[in-house]
C-alpha cells in the first residue's frame, strides 16, 4: 500500500461489515455542515476570534486518528486524509489536494463550504492572498508542526490578519456528544518478537543523545513511544498504537505520560523502575521540568506547543530527526524472522483467497465488498490477526484506475468477466505487519492487459534483483521500477516503495522508494515494500506487492564493493493468464520461476488441509 497515492471516494449508505472490521461506510454529507458550522461558530465568537484555521492532522500525527480527533470531518464531513479548512463568520473553505476532488464535492455541502485545491506544506499561497484585514484566526499549536505554525502566521500577517494560538481547541468545545480518547490497556511486546530489550533500547539511544550533547529527548510520535518501550496497544484502527508521550534523558530513564487507566500492574513490572509513569495531563509539567536542559525534539512530528511549552522554560532546543526512527527502521534478526513468520501466516489466507478469486466467485453477483469480507474472514481464521493493517482497497475494472480507491456501498462493483481486479490489502500480528497487492483477470484478458501487466512485472522484478553498494537511497533505486513502462511511454504517480514496520504501523520512515528525494540510504533490516504499478482512468488498474528486507552486505565474485539486496517476505503467485513471456529475458523469468518455487515450497505443506486450494496453489507456481 503506497503512501503517496491518488485516491477518491464516494458518498455512501451506511452498512454493518459482516466481520466488524473494515466498514463501508465514509462519513459525510451536507447535513454536517448545516449542524456543525452554527456550533463552531458560536464558539469561536464567544472565545473572541474571527475564525479558525483547522488542519486534518491531530496530536499525534497518525496515519489513523481515534474518532476523537477526527476534527475536520467534525467540522466539514470531509474524511480525506489530507486537508485543511477555515471557518470564518461569513465564509467557510476547505482545502484538499488532487487527491480528494471526487470526494469532497460528495461529502461537504458547497452551499455552506467553498473548496479549493492546495500542494504540500498547505494552503498557505491561499490564505496570504485574501483579504483578512484586522481578524483575529485562531489556531490550536497543539496539531501543527512549529514550521507549518510559522507558514499560516506568515500567510496570516500578509492578509492583515492576527495569528492566535488557542489555549483550547474550540472543536473540542462545540463537539457536542464528542467520544471520549481511547483507553485500551497497554501491554507488553516480549522480546521473543523485539529481539531487543527496551532497556538496551533505551541505553542505545541515550548513548546518542550523550554525542549530540542533548540532555533529554522529547518522543512524541507513537510508533517511536511503542517501539523504544516494547508496548503495543489499540488505541488507533489498524496499527497497535499506544497513544502517550515521553522524555527519554541522556542517562536511559524515561519519563512516560499516558492515561492512568492504560496502566497495569504487568506493565509497570515490564517497564521497571528506569520508567516513571505520569499522567498525560502532566505532560507541561514534565516539559517544565527541563528548564535549562538541551532538549532534543523533531519538528517533523513535535508541536508547536511542545517547542512553545520548552522555550518558555528556557530550554534550548536542539531541532533533529527523532532519534528512535532510524533504529526502528533497521529491523534486527529476530523481528526480521517475526516478519517471516506473519508473512509465512498471512500467505495461507491469501493463497485460498486467490484460489477463491479463480474458482469460487459468481461472476456478475459476487461483489468488492464481498471480496474485502472474503479476505478479511480467511485472515481471521488463522486464529492470529490482531487487525487488518489498513483497510482493503478491493477495485474492479474502473475503480481499480484510482490507486488508493476503498470501496463503499454506493461505488460497489461486481466481478464481471474480462476485466481485472486489483487488491491491495495487509495484516497486523504479533509477529510482524503485512501488506499486499496483486492483479487479476476475472475471466480472459485481452492482449493490451497482458502486456501492461508484465510491464509492471518487470519492474518489480527488476527492484526485486537489484544489488546497491553502502549509502544508496530508495530515490536512487525508484527509476528501476519504472524503466520497463518508461520504455513503452507510461508511468506510475505514486512511490514505489515505503518502509513497513514490525507490529507496527504499516507506512514507516525514514527510508522510502520514490522519484522525490529521499536522503536515508538502505540498511540491513529495513523493510520496504516493492510495488510498481500502471493505471488506465476508465478501465483498470494494475499494481503488484511484495514486502521485502534489506540484506547484510556480501561481496561479489570479482567485485570490490560489498553490495546488499532485497530479500522477498511476501509469498503469492503472480497471475499467470496476465504473463506475457515473450517480454520477459531468460533471466526475469528464472527468477519468476525461483520465487514461484519458494511460494510452492514454503506454503504447501500448510495447505494440506486444504486440499483444492493446495492443488491450485500447484498449478498457479507451476513453472514458466
Amino acid at each position: 500500500m503506497h503512501s503517496n497515492d491518488q485516491g477518491f471516494y464516494r458518498e455512501i449508505i451506511p452498512v454493518i461489515s459482516l466481520i466488524m472490521r473494515q466498514t463501508f461506510d465514509v462519513r459525510g454529507g451536507p447535513e454536517i455542515g448545516r449542524t456543525h458550522l452554527p456550533l463552531l461558530r458560536d464558539t469561536l465568537n464567544k472565545k473572541g476570534v474571527d475564525g479558525f484555521y483547522l488542519p486534518h492532522e491531530d496530536e499525534y500525527q497518525n496515519e489513523y486518528q481515534p474518532e476523537a480527533n477526527q476534527r475536520l470531518a467534525w467540522a466539514t464531513g470531509f474524511t480525506g486524509s489530507a486537508g485543511a479548512a477555515l471557518i470564518l463568520a461569513d465564509r467557510a473553505i476547505v482545502y484538499v489536494d488532487g487527491r480528494y476532488s471526487i470526494q469532497i464535492l460528495e461529502q461537504v455541502d458547497q452551499d455552506l463550504f467553498e473548496i479549493a485545491a492546495f500542494a504540500p506544506p498547505g494552503p498557505f499561497d491561499l490564505i496570504a492572498d485574501m483579504d483578512l484585514a484586522g481578524k483575529v484566526i485562531g489556531y490550536d499549536p497543539r496539531v501543527m508542526s512549529p514550521h507549518t505554525a510559522k507558514a499560516l502566521r506568515g500567510a496570516l500577517a500578509q492578509a492583515g490578519a492576527v495569528a492566535k494560538a488557542m489555549s483550547k481547541n474550540p472543536i473540542d468545545q462545540s463537539w457536542k456528544g464528542r467520544p471520549r480518547q481511547p483507553m485500551t490497556e497497554l501491554v507488553p511486546q516480549s522480546t521473543d518478537f523485539a529481539g531487543t530489550s527496551s532497556a538496551d533500547k533505551r541505553d542505545e539511544i541515550a548513548i546518542a543523545l550523550c554525542k549530540r550533547g542533548a540532555d533529554a529527548a522529547v518522543i512524541t510520535a507513537p510508533p517511536s513511544l511503542a517501539w523504544l518501550l516494547n508496548i503495543r496497544a489499540q488505541d488507533v484502527k489498524c496499527s497497535p498504537l499506544p497513544l502517550g508521550r515521553a522524555i527519554l534523558h541522556s542517562d536511559g530513564r524515561v519519563d512516560l505520560f499516558v492515561a492512568p487507566k492504560k496502566v497495569t500492574d504487568a506493565i509497570r513490572e515490564h517497564l521497571g523502575n528506569q520508567v516513571s509513569i505520569h499522567d498525560i495531563a502532566d505532560l507541561n509539567k514534565g516539559l517544565s521540568s527541563l528548564a535549562g536542559k538541551t532538549v532534543m525534539a523533531d519538528p517533523a512530528t513535535a508541536s508547536e506547543w511542545v517547542f512553545s511549552t520548552l522555550k518558555r522554560n528556557k530550554a534550548v532546543i536542539l531541532e533533529a530527526a527523532d532519534p528512535c526512527a532510524l533504529p526502528k527502521a533497521k529491523k534486527n534478526s529476530a523481528e526480521i524472522e517475526g516478519a517471516k513468520r506473519a508473512h509465512e501466516r498471512d500467505a495461507i489466507a491469501i493463497a485460498r483467497f486467490l484460489h477463491w478469486l479463480d474458482e469460487g466467485i459468481e461472476h456478475g453477483k459476487t461483489t468488492e465488498i464481498d471480496a474485502v469480507r472474503k479476505l478479511e474472514g480467511l485472515r481471521e481464521e488463522t486464529g492470529a490477526l490482531k487487525d487488518i493493517s489498513f483497510e482493503t482497497i478491493s477495485a474492479f475494472g474502473p475503480n481499480g484506475a484510482m490507486a488508493h480507491y476503498r470501496v463503499n456501498t454506493a461505488s460497489n462493483a461486481t466481478l464481471e468477466p474480462d476485466n481485472l481486479f486489483l487488491v491491495d490489502s495487509g495484516g497486523q500480528y504479533f509477529e510482524g505487519t503485512t501488506d499486499i497487492t496483486r492483479t487479476v483477470c476475472i475471466g480472459t484478458p485481452t492482449a493490451e492487459m497482458k502486456k501492461h501487466y508484465t510491464l509492471v512485472l518487470k519492474g518489480h522484478i527488476a527492484m526485486s534483483t537489484i544489488r546497491f553498494p553502502a549509502g544508496t537511497t530508495g530515490t536512487h533505486l525508484d527509476t528501476l521500477a519504472r524503466q520497463p513502462l518508461w520504455q513503452a511511454g507510461l508511468d506510475y504517480d505514486h512511490g514505489t516503495g515505503h518502509g513497513v514496520g514490525a507490529y507496527l504501523g504499516v507506512h514507516e520512515g525514514p527510508q522510502r522508494i520514490a522519484k522525490g528525494w529521499n536522503a536515508t540510504p538502505l540498511a540491513p533490516g529495513m523493510i520496504v515494500s516493492n510495488e510498481p504499478g500502471y493505471y488506465i482512468a476508465g478501465k483498470y488498474g494494475i499494481r503488484i506487492e511484495n514486502l521485502q528486507y534489506v540484506t547484510d552486505p556480501v561481496e561479489m565474485p570479482g567485485g570490490y564493493v560489498p553490495v546488499m539486496g532485497f530479500e522477498a517476505l511476501t509469498l503469492a503467485p503472480y497471475a499467470r493468464n496476465l504473463v506475457d513471456t515473450d517480454l520477459l529475458t531468460k533471466e526475469e523469468i528464472e527468477w519468476v520461476n525461483s520465487y514461484l518455487e519458494q511460494v510452492s515450497s514454503t506454503l504447501l505443506p500448510d495447505l494440506a488441509k486444504y486440499t483444492e486450494t493446495a492443488e491450485w496453489l500447484k498449478a498457479a507456481c507451476a513453472p514458466f
